[in-house]
């Protein structure tokens, strides 16, 4: 097929992230080599979402498309993030990938990170459901049969967390939540749905509270302040 376009898919094993890939998987023009994750080498752990690797490798199998693994060191620094990353973005150009997919909706900094980072690989950048409302989106993901649990979730949202996620949940979100935590108010595992041939079997473990160093932001909370931090917390449920 002319203007086919060869893609590695950036696979969070979240929701959204899972969505994304049922609208790439649905486009005659798109072939998806690899299922791209980022993993923290200390804890074989998804990078943000603390799933382990274990339950990413059997969504991957569950899907059919091959694992790639980008591991990194626990907290890494924007340069060592952006050489390794830029590495392995080399080494996909040099086996015929054009494109990477992903799942980010309107963020527009973020994807504008994406797309400079992809274009000094030589490499273009994908969006499937970006400016789609995101309360539709969330819908239609549970229209479509899907499931998901909260695995990671602010501390002001600890009620959440471990919860899989319904229309009573969604329409129970404090107003200023986003429905699909697209500003990072929580993170998901997808379980069950269209794209997978069968369902990912799990159990859910302990409840942990986790704080992380952030950069900390001037007074219109939009700019980072390079010589100050702030701290910022995180509820997990681990899942086995």
């Amino acid at each position: 097929m002319r203007n086919r376009k060869i893609c590695i898919f950036n696979w969070s094993g979240g929701k959204d992230s899972t969505l994304a890939l049922h609208y790439a998987l649905q486009d005659p023009s798109i072939e998806i080599k690899y299922l791209v994750t980022t993993v923290t080498e200390k804890y074989n752990r998804v990078s943000m979402h603390g799933v382990r690797e274990a339950l990413l490798i059997k969504q991957a199998e569950s899907i059919g498309i091959p694992l790639h693994q980008i591991r990194l060191p626990e907290m890494p620094d924007m340069e060592t993030y952006d050489n390794v990353m830029h590495q392995h973005l080399s080494e996909f150009k040099a086996e015929g990938i054009t494109h990477s997919i992903f799942g980010d909706i309107f963020l527009q900094d973020l994807r504008t990170y994406r797309e400079n980072k992809l274009e000094d690989a030589g490499l273009e950048a994908l969006f499937p459901l970006w400016n789609k409302d995101t309360l539709k989106l969330v819908n239609e993901f549970l229209e479509l049969n899907y499931k998901t649990i909260i695995v990671c979730a602010q501390q002001n949202l600890k009620a959440i967390c471990g919860k899989v996620i319904n229309s009573k949940l969604i329409n129970k979100l404090p107003p200023e939540i986003d429905p699909c935590g697209e500003n990072g108010e929580f993170h998901t595992f997808a379980f069950e749905g269209p794209v997978f041939k069968q369902n990912i079997v799990f159990q859910t473990g302990e409840l942990v509270f986790r704080t992380y160093n952030t950069p900390a932001k001037d007074d219109d909370d939009s700019q980072p302040v390079s010589d100050k931090v702030q701290e910022t917390g995180f509820w997990y449920i681990d899942l086995y």
